[in-house]
Formats: structure tokens, C-alpha cells, sequence
């Protein structure tokens, strides 16, 4: 691991992320002892503030989006100490300047968080280098959408690597940041139970699930050019994916954990036109209700027609020698009936019940992984009922449910980004995105959209407040599987 930074540079400083957070998460570190002492955060924006202004906003940030209880007086004074502000304007490659001399001396290390419009990445890497900010002690941490297919990805990485080599440039999935994510790993490597399970011989398929109840809320033009295949599947789920079917890594450090998620991403089998149709659904909300109460439809949101498809389920395929024959499907969408983000795993029945004599069914065994809104571990069981078995052995499933926030409630629960934020700070790359990753997903999300194209597939409607287009329900059927819900 990399020396801790002395600077922590936030571009998009005033923004919706920082307000929610990121300003939140550096809270927390620094309430927590965790951010090195002499820490310095410096926030940038167009937006024209003094330090002071920008400590005030900061401080209603807090009160607002910090979990209760967790907002102190003497802490929040403390960390707003550490906060600067430098209004910028990309577009002028003449401001870097002036924000170099505020930013001062690198030698320490400075670590750049940048969350801006992709179109703003290229100015915005061209104006640091141009300024001196990007010597061998400065990292870049990269927010998403690192482009919109697998050309103008390769543009935004090309355009980065050209001042910030792969050791020092950090994308971030704020997903890989969640407990749950990460003790998916510690379920699978430290538990002697669970490997010899892993794979195609015992598991019959994986479901992985993340729903929304919300709509665009406010974030309509971006969303419109995005589609939830391309803003949910292509980052959060694939990656989901690649941490339930990589193979052990030799060791828990960036390189081999990294290596091992890209060779299932490249082992995705590809869907082209010729099952297209079979392997995928795409869906777009009209109007409905949510937990309720009345909402729009996503055209009524956005104000216009539009083709963009704001649910979409797919069977995709790991074509390897652990997982072959093993379908995983996944499955997102705005305006569902519940928030729910999930792994569920369904193991293979028993080869032989010995109680079908007896007038007893067994059920396959299943493991779900929430995370959110509840972080949760449940391993599904069968056992017998109890009685005297005069009319035949009963047996029924049984959950055994870890909640972590019980199991763990020494713990705080803490913000994804609190764990990215200190792993950028103090230089651990282990749960940031490798740019092979990156463009192994691009590859396999482009043939998709290039399918839909060339089969004129277009979204079905759904009932905002429903799990999407009926079609999502056949595309499980058809192998005999239901959703888990």
C-alpha cells in the first residue's frame, strides 16, 4: 500500500454527490480518528465561494444527510477546519494555475477525487497536467459514467492514462464499497463450507436483483442518454457478478483479486441477434403507484417520448469450467414495488430423498445476500417438522438470517464511500475498477445494444409499482425458475 496523502482535492465540490456523500463520508472518517492529522480537503466548483461560505454549506450538508446521532457540535467544527474552497472553471485552462499555488506543494501526496460530466474529463486531466498536478505522488479517482460504450470509455481512459498512469488512476463503484459486497468474499474465502458448493455441480442458478421505487428524480436528460442497461447493469451488477463467480485469488491485494473478476467478465458469453430476444427484456414505466401512492409515467417525468428502457432483464452465461450450464439472471428497474438489492443463489435438490416415502418434499437450498436497504446474510435450510410423524414426515424450509446490523451492532453502519474514500486517501486500489474490467464490461453491454438495434427491440411498458414487462416473468419460466421476490 501506497503513503496517505496530505491533500484531498473534490472537483464537483457543490454538487449533489458531495453534498450527500462524500462531504458526509470524510465526516465520519475524521470523526472516527481515521483521515491523517494534518489532512487538508480542498473542494472546487464553478460555483463562486470563499472557505467560509463553503464550511457553512458543508455544515447543512451534514446536519442534513448524516445518519441520526452521528452530527457533533466539536467534531463538525474540527473537520470543517480542514475544508478550502477554490471556485474553478474547467473550460479556462488558465484557472489551473491559480488553483495549483492554492493547492501548493504535492510532494506530501494529493489524491484527486473528480466528479464531473465526461465531456469535462479530458480539459479537466489537460488543465492538472498543464498546472503541474499530476506528478508521480498525485492520484486520480474517477466517478462514473466513464463513457457511454466501449469507444468513447476507451477515450476517457486513453485521455487520463496520457497524466495518471493505471498505478495511480482509481474508478470508482461506489457498490464494491458496501459491507455486504465485501463480505460476500469473506463468505466464499473463509468459510470451508461454502467452496466445495461454489460451481455448477451444486449451484442451479443465481439471481441477482437491484430495484428502485424511485423514478429520474431531477436526473432525466442524463438517464435519457443512459438506460438502465448501460447506468445499472454495465457497472454495479457486473461487478456483482464477477465477485459471486471469480475464481479464489492467490492473495486479498488489488492485483489478484482484480485479475480474477476480468477473466469472468471476458468469459461472459456474448448475446447477439440471434437470441437477443430470448436472453433479454427491456421495459420502460408508465404511470402507476409505489408504495401507495400515484406517480407519473417516465415519458410524463421527462416530458417527451423516449425509447430509453428504464428496466432490463437478461440471462447471461459464464462460459468456464466452474460455472458452465449455470444461467445467472439479472434484473433491474425504476419504479418497482420495493427497494430491494440482492444475490440469491439456489443450490441443486438432493440427488435422492430418502423422507419421499415417507410423503415428505424437499426444497433446494438457498443463500440470499441483501444489501440493501438491509444489509443481510440468510441461508435457507430444510428440517423436519415437529410431531410424533403418525401421518408422515413433514418437512419445512427454515431461514437461518444473519442481519449484519444485529450481528455487528458495535459496528456504525457506514457509508460506502467512507471505505473508497480512505482506500484513496491512503493509496489501497484492492476495491476500485482495473480498466481491463471496465472495458471487458463495455464489450459485452455494446452487443447487446447493438442486438436490440438490429432486432428493433424497443422497451415494453410496465405499471409503475410492478416488477416490470410480463416478459421479464417468461424469460425465467421458460427454464422452469422464478424470481425471487
Amino acid at each position: 500500500m501506497a503513503d496517505a496523502v496530505s491533500t484531498l482535492l473534490l472537483f464537483g465540490a457543490t454538487g449533489d454527490l458531495a453534498r450527500r456523500m462524500l462531504l458526509p463520508s470524510l465526516y465520519g472518517l475524521d470523526a472516527d480518528g481515521l483521515l491523517p492529522a494534518a489532512l487538508r480537503i480542498i473542494g472546487t466548483a464553478r460555483t463562486v465561494l470563499d472557505d467560509a461560505e463553503f464550511r457553512d454549506r458543508t455544515r447543512a450538508a451534514l446536519e442534513e444527510h448524516l445518519p441520526q446521532g452521528i452530527f457533533k457540535d466539536d467534531v463538525a467544527d474540527r473537520f470543517l477546519r480542514r475544508l478550502h474552497y477554490v471556485p474553478l472553471d474547467i473550460k479556462d485552462p488558465s484557472a489551473f494555475a491559480s488553483l495549483a499555488t492554492d493547492v501548493g506543494d504535492t510532494s506530501g501526496g494529493l489524491a484527486i477525487f473528480l466528479s464531473t460530466a465526461p465531456s469535462l474529463f479530458k480539459p479537466t486531466i489537460d488543465g492538472l497536467e498543464a498546472a503541474g498536478l499530476a506528478s508521480p505522488t498525485v492520484r486520480m479517482a474517477l466517478e462514473k459514467p466513464l463513457g457511454t460504450d466501449f469507444a468513447s470509455s476507451c477515450e476517457i481512459n486513453d485521455a487520463v492514462a496520457s497524466a495518471f498512469p493505471e498505478e495511480r488512476t482509481f474508478r470508482i463503484d461506489h457498490y464494491l464499497g458496501k459491507e455486504t459486497v465485501q463480505n460476500l468474499l469473506a463468505l466464499r474465502f473463509a468459510n470451508s463450507m461454502f467452496e466445495p458448493l461454489w460451481n455448477s455441480t451444486h449451484i442451479d442458478h443465481v439471481q441477482i436483483t437491484v430495484a428502485e421505487t424511485v423514478g429520474v428524480e431531477g436526473r432525466g436528460d442524463y438517464y435519457d442518454g443512459s438506460g438502465a442497461l448501460r447506468d445499472m447493469v454495465q457497472n454495479h451488477m457486473l461487478q456483482l457478478l464477477a465477485l459471486v463467480a471469480m475464481e479464489p485469488p492467490t492473495n486479498f491485494d488489488a492485483t489478484a483479486v482484480r485479475d480474477e473478476k476480468v477473466k469472468v467478465l471476458r468469459s461472459l458469453r456474448p448475446i447477439g441477434p440471434d437470441d437477443v430476444e430470448f436472453h433479454t427484456v427491456t421495459g420502460q414505466y408508465t404511470r402507476g403507484a409505489v408504495e401507495g401512492q400515484p406517480v407519473p409515467g417516465y415519458a410524463d417525468e421527462l416530458g417527451r417520448a423516449s425509447g430509453t428502457e428504464t428496466f432490463v432483464a437478461l440471462k447471461a452465461q459464464v462460459d468456464n469450467w466452474r460455472w458452465k450450464g449455470v444461467p445467472f439472471y439479472l434484473r433491474t428497474g425504476k419504479r418497482m414495488p420495493q427497494r430491494d438489492t440482492e444475490i440469491f443463489i439456489q443450490f441443486r435438490d438432493v440427488p435422492y430423498s430418502i423422507f419421499a416415502s415417507r410423503g415428505a418434499t424437499t426444497r433446494p437450498n438457498k443463500l440470499i445476500i441483501g444489501l440493501q436497504p438491509e444489509e443481510s446474510i440468510e441461508l435457507r435450510l430444510m428440517a423436519k417438522t415437529p410431531g410424533l410423524d403418525r401421518d408422515g414426515v413433514r418437512l419445512r424450509e427454515i431461514p437461518l438470517d444473519i442481519g449484519l446490523a444485529n450481528a455487528f451492532s458495535e459496528y456504525r453502519r457506514r457509508i460506502a464511500y467512507e471505505r473508497l474514500l480512505l482506500d484513496l486517501i491512503e493509496g489501497d486500489p484492492t476495491l476500485f475498477v482495473r480498466r481491463d474490467e471496465v472495458e471487458a464490461q463495455w464489450k459485452w453491454i455494446d452487443q447487446i445494444r447493438s442486438a436490440w438495434s438490429a432486432k428493433g427491440i424497443s422497451p415494453r411498458s410496465y405499471s409503475a409499482g410492478t416488477w416490470g414487462p410480463s416478459a421479464a416473468i417468461a424469460l425465467t419460466e421458460r427454464d422452469g425458475i422464478s424470481w425471487h421476490e
